[in-house]
């Protein structure tokens, strides 16, 4: 006796659902969960919307938050930031340039961390800013832009409280 051939999917069928579309559906169902949680709680969308940040973050370019870097440990110098400035959805990257306890001032564009000079690789052009010097409270982080070429009346930066930090940025 001759088996009756195997029959089998069109190439379409195999192709959208596979071979098994229960075990599909199953693959579906919890890559979707998986996005779900990771986009609702781990990484967040973000677009740069504004000048602050140039050259190294450009207008338009989409980015990733990571909501748990700090889970573990604290913000350092030098890290780029999304911080809450009114809402939920209103986010600014900036970096944080002094930490909890110091003193932070701008003389003729530098930076002044307690009053020695800080290296700044990441600004491209600088603005001749002065600001006095600030004392940072034991939850406080000063946070400023990268783009520095504009008057520091035109940007957003200063003492921000660490429960306004959300996240790191990926990259």
């Amino acid at each position: 006796m001759i088996p009756a051939p195997v029959q089998r999917p069109p190439w379409w069928q195999v192709f959208l659902v596979g071979r098994n579309p229960r075990l599909t559906l199953v693959r579906i169902a919890i890559i979707t969960g998986v996005a779900w949680f990771v986009f609702g709680n781990v990484l967040r969308p973000i677009r740069v919307a504004g000048v602050s940040m140039e050259p190294t973050y450009r207008l338009h370019a989409i980015n990733f938050v990571n909501r748990w870097a700090y889970r573990s440990s604290t913000p350092r110098r030098g890290d780029v930031v999304a911080v809450r400035m009114a809402g939920e959805s209103i986010l600014y990257l900036k970096r944080i340039v002094g930490l909890p306890g110091e003193r932070v001032a701008f003389d003729r564009g530098q930076l002044l961390v307690d009053g020695r000079p800080v290296a700044e690789p990441y600004v491209k052009h600088r603005a001749p800013w002065n600001e006095s010097e600030l004392a940072l409270g034991p939850d406080e982080y000063f946070l400023v832009g990268d783009n520095r070429s504009m008057p520091a009346r035109d940007h957003t930066h200063g003492a921000f409280a660490a429960q306004r930090i959300v996240g790191r940025i990926l990259w």
